[in-house]
């Protein structure tokens, strides 16, 4: 999604020179589908293709299947896998994440499945089959999802994490309660606990032994923990990197050819501020449009408070801003459930919010928390007041 970003960005502010991206799967795709609408069968490869093909000829945009392995930034030159060089005035890093693994004895295992790519999707879905046994290792946004689509197929889903509930950095207390609930609501068995090892025997079964002493056989066993950003093409260029290539607030490396942007990028302001790397789907789209306006050097778009989004089990969930920190937390309720929560800064403003089934609720919240727009805490819990009222 950056890099795609960036490539029409560029197109759609005027700029006539070549483009190029060069990707290991050719035509960029997107991501969040593949733990729901691609693993379930229901959008297929063409569907999930973040524009058609025919696009990128009419934007004359040029598509290299390939895999880069070096960097020089000083010339532009991109060093392929195969031993192709690409070179151009400016270069700009997508370069995404990698899965990150257990670091338990097995953790590595071939067999020990991740979902990052359109490939990992497919080998999935080819194991979820009635009664097969499923363990996901790790309930956050990506496990969840994985526990919920898998319940279609017929598998029997075991969903393990230390955190009891999972989330509530992102969704707080309560939120985080309520969806967590939902997996043994429909049949997920939930275990809390880490584990320590897995083994697999002879007949592909696998082992996954717990910290409590419990072991838990599984066919097939998902790993879904988060991802090592991607910075080998930078530190082979001499960039900077820390959990994240190093970029200013245009998204430009300490080397004025080159830009980074998306999960694999970190920004540190000009005061010295070192920020925390984000992996959400539109931190994407936002970093690829403001390098793309930097390499122009036009104005620097302007964007919202952080914002995402999840589904599960039928229910869709957005969040924006930050649940984490200090402050106060105010719980909006419906039909006894909580439905939207809140966090306002010690200074009584609004810094979070995430709600269930409440997108209108959460881009009030979003324009709220932009513009730090004063509000009531008592109309914040009131399920009866128009949030939308309250961010005019």
């Amino acid at each position: 999604m950056a890099g795609f970003t960036v490539a029409k960005e560029l197109r759609g502010r005027g700029f006539a020179g070549a483009v190029t991206i060069i990707d290991p799967a050719g035509v960029p795709y997107d991501r969040p589908p593949l733990s729901k609408d691609y693993l379930l069968g229901t959008r297929d490869q063409a569907g999930i293709q973040l524009a058609a093909g025919d696009w990128f000829k009419d934007q004359d945009i040029t598509i290299i299947t390939g895999t880069a392995v070096a960097l020089e930034p000083d010339v532009g030159t991109v060093v392929l896998e195969d031993g192709r060089e690409i070179t151009g005035d400016r270069v700009v890093l997508a370069t995404g994440g990698t899965a990150r693994r257990l670091p338990i004895p097995g953790g590595d295992l071939e067999s020990v499945l991740e979902l990052r790519t359109r490939e990992d999707a497919d080998r999935l879905r080819a194991m979820l089959k009635p009664g097969a046994r499923l363990a996901i290792i790790g309930a956050g946004l990506i496990g969840a999802e994985v526990a919920s689509s898998a319940l279609p197929f017929g598998a029997d889903v075991v969903l393990i994490d230390p955190q009891d509930p999972p989330l509530i950095p992102a969704v707080g207390h309560e939120l985080a309660n309520r969806l967590h609930a939902m997996h043994p609501e429909r049949g997920v068995d939930v275990v809390t606990g880490a584990p320590v090892a897995i083994t697999a025997d002879d007949g592909g079964t696998h082992h996954i032994e717990m910290v409590s002493g419990e072991t838990i056989a599984a066919d097939a066993v998902l790993v879904g923990i988060g991802i090592i950003p991607e910075t080998r093409l930078a530190e082979s260029a001499g960039l900077e990197t820390d959990n994240g290539t190093i970029v200013d607030e245009s998204q430009r490396t300490a080397h004025p050819k080159v830009y980074a942007v998306g999960d694999s990028s970190r920004i540190r302001r000009a005061d010295g501020t070192l920020l925390r790397r984000a992996e959400h789907w539109e931190h994407a789209m936002n970093t690829g449009a403001t390098a793309a306006a930097a390499l122009l050097g036009q104005e620097l778009p302007r964007h919202g408070a952080s914002w995402f989004w999840s589904d599960r089990h039928g229910v869709h969930v957005e969040g924006v801003g930050s649940m984490a920190g200090e402050g106060t937390v105010i719980v909006r309720e419906k039909d006894g459930e909580p439905s939207v929560v809140f966090r306002l800064d010690p200074e009584g403003f609004l810094a979070g919010a995430a709600a269930v089934d409440g997108g209108f609720a959460v881009r009030a919240a979003r324009r709220i928390i932009d513009r730090r727009i004063p509000v009531d805490p008592a109309q914040l819990a009131d399920p009866m007041v128009d949030l939308r009222k309250l961010a005019r």
